[in-house]
């Protein structure tokens, strides 16, 4: 018998030749890696996307692509609200459940801490969330642009966020700075 091999990525992935330009592109572009969650006690549904920006005002916003085909959209239409949940470095097991890369028992938040509010369930691990009130959401796409403004924010400490890049979780790394100019007023 021969020694099978083992693939070192995935043997069903598109390859680069096929693969749409805008994803691509959208591949060359970091984003940080949340969990949008929405529904009641007896309708959870979450989601992890990275497809997101903040936009500051009064009132700030939220702006995220959220799949039509998900569990999460018609939770967020159906309640008017969502909770974004910014994930840390080592939150990549979590962030692969609610990408529906990593089996569930029992449901999404199964095990974990959950309080059920007013936006939707609230993971009690994560510390940064924002509660949002759905604004609107306009077909985009295989997706829906959706617009939350924010009324409420709890922050902690992160200094060590997930982020995704090139289809990988990656950690930051700070470039040393060499004396050519400093970048450090930008925005937190």
């Amino acid at each position: 018998m021969s020694g099978s091999q083992i693939h070192d990525q995935h043997p069903f992935v598109t390859p680069p030749d096929l693969r749409d330009p805008a994803r691509q592109l959208r591949g060359r572009l970091a984003s940080g890696v949340t969990l949008l969650t929405s529904g009641g006690p007896d309708a959870r549904a979450g989601l992890t996307v990275s497809s997101l920006l903040i936009a500051e005002g009064e009132p700030s916003r939220v702006v995220a692509l959220v799949g039509e085909a998900t569990d999460l959209w018609p939770a967020i239409e159906e309640s008017g609200a969502f909770v974004l949940h910014v994930l840390r470095g080592d939150d990549r097991q979590l962030a692969d459940r609610f990408a529906g890369l990593r089996p569930s028992p029992g449901g999404l938040f199964a095990g974990l801490g959950v309080e059920d509010t007013a936006w939707g369930p609230s993971i009690a691990m994560l510390g940064v969330r924002a509660y949002c009130r759905l604004e609107r959401s306009v077909e985009t796409g295989f997706h829906r642009l959706v617009t939350g403004m924010i009324e409420q924010i709890d922050l902690e400490d992160l200094d060590e966020p997930l982020l995704y890049y090139r289809g990988r979780y990656r950690l930051l790394a700070e470039i040393p700075n060499t004396g050519g100019g400093s970048h450090s007023g930008a925005s937190s």
